[in-house]
């Protein structure tokens, strides 16, 4: 009997760069709270938000994809051509098929790279870079393009009270490759499909079709999504430490998924985090970008600290499934 050849890659992988692309358009509380019979101190005090960015209606999500790809690939220094794995974390592409990440790769010069768009929703980078680091540890790649692209303004309802304020357009995108030390730390991942109702769309393309129910949206239920992210998501984080096998005292950066700033504070105070570490609060003017939040978050904080170059920052992410992941990563 033959026998099979195995692929077999490198020992270790880290992130060499972040790209990031927001959305064109700079949209303050005051802009949404008509529909919805708020107030900017409503908003500002629920949320954390100020601002948030979306895009103009001629801008897709594969657009903002490519300039946040194509900075990480230049800050990277690997040629675009040696790519050949590309997911993109997104819930927005517009069209069932063909996925995102195949246009992606055709754009930023990385045919013929594997491609596919992956659905995990908020923790969808998280998920996107424990792939990219197990493929790339197995052989089955050497360098990937990861990116969380959303165009979430596309797929709100503007008067729904639950979730229309928070969400904001953008992408952020990594490149991730080979190492001479551990970049990548197992993940702490998992979803709780029975809250599946939660937080997602309230209804099927097929239901559209037939005429029961309007053009599906995302819709929450607040409180619960509340109480599950900041109960359940802080055991999640602390496992993460735990398996990566390192201290909250050891960490340079926090960089939670951006849905709302009292959570982003609540884990903070759960995980008991020394003052020096540096918390990603991007949501107060990109606001909730879904997939590409912890990317965008990422990439603001390196700009704005330098020094952060070479630490450890835990990054969780969690959303509509209920779909969790989370990892400690080092910083290019």
């Amino acid at each position: 009997m033959a026998t099979l050849t195995q692929s077999h890659g490198v020992e270790f992988t880290r992130i060499y760069s972040y790209g990031a692309a927001r959305g064109d358009l700079v949209v303050p509380n005051s802009a949404l709270i008509g529909p919805i019979d708020s107030s900017d101190e409503w908003i500002q005090q629920r949320t954390g938000i100020i601002t948030r960015t979306r895009a103009s209606a001629g801008v897709l999500a594969i657009d903002l994809a490519t300039d946040a790809a194509k900075e990480a690939i230049e800050k990277s220094g690997v040629p675009a051509a040696d790519i050949d794995l590309v997911i993109v974390a997104t819930i927005g592409n517009v069209q069932q098929t063909p996925s995102m990440a195949a246009v992606l790769a055709d754009r930023v010069g990385s045919n013929p790279a594997a491609a596919y768009d992956s659905n995990a929703a908020c923790a969808g980078f998280s998920y996107g870079v424990t792939q990219a680091d197990a493929l790339i540890r197995a052989g089955a790649a050497h360098y990937a393009l990861v990116v969380g692209a959303e165009k979430l303004s596309d797929i709100v309802d503007p008067t729904d009270r639950s979730i229309s304020f928070l969400l904001g357009d953008g992408a952020g995108a990594v490149v991730i490759g080979p190492s001479e030390f551990p970049g990548i730390a197992a993940p702490v991942w998992g979803s709780d499909g029975s809250k599946a109702d939660a937080v997602g769309m309230n209804g099927t393309l097929v239901d559209f079709r037939d005429g029961t129910v309007p053009w599906p949206t995302l819709h929450q239920d607040g409180q619960v999504v509340f109480r599950w992210a900041v109960w359940e998501m802080a055991k999640v984080a602390k496992r993460a430490l735990e398996v990566a096998g390192i201290t909250a005292s050891d960490l340079a950066a926090f960089v939670p998924h951006q849905a709302n700033m009292r959570i982003i504070d609540e884990l903070a105070k759960q995980l008991t985090l020394p003052e020096n570490v540096v918390i990603g609060r991007d949501i107060a003017t990109t606001g909730n970008t879904s997939a590409a939040s912890i990317p965008l978050a990422t990439h603001r904080l390196l700009a704005e600290h330098p020094e952060l170059s070479g630490g450890l920052c835990l990054q969780i992410g969690f959303g509509a499934g209920l779909v969790f992941g989370a990892q400690v990563v080092a910083l290019p």
